[in-house]
């Protein structure tokens, strides 16, 4: 069974930058896919980024290219979401989420294993 729990999340103004944290359990970094989604109220979770195992090939949803930056810590079995030049419609819930699909899994239901959820406010 895999646990994840996000942290980092916050209220922060238009402009600002955050880094949201995922602690894995066990060796999940070395095993899983690990992605980021969001929910924003009244919408449905999408796709943020995404790091393959190992931390290998990260990619990203185009609403974020340029402005997040996904990375693993396989000693710490923690990955990170760095968020800069945030935007009021960046505004959710970030969940951090594992996967044992192989490729470049970016759809909800590649992903087994979810976090509880951080909540991200971007003011303007």
């Amino acid at each position: 069974q895999v646990q994840l729990v996000e942290s980092g999340g916050g209220l922060v103004q238009a402009g600002g930058s955050l880094r949201l944290s995922c602690a894995a359990s066990g060796r999940t970094l070395s095993t899983y896919a690990m992605g980021w989604f969001r929910q924003a109220p009244g919408k449905e979770r999408e796709f943020v980024a995404a790091i393959q195992q190992r931390g290998r090939s990260p990619y990203y949803a185009d609403s974020v290219r340029g402005r997040v930056t996904i990375s693993g810590d396989n000693a710490k079995n923690t990955v990170y979401l760095q968020m800069n030049t945030l935007k009021p419609e960046d505004t959710a819930v970030y969940y951090c989420a594992a996967s044992r699909s192989g490729g470049y899994p970016a759809s909800n239901r590649d992903y087994s294993y979810w976090g509880q959820g951080t909540q991200v406010t971007v003011s303007t």
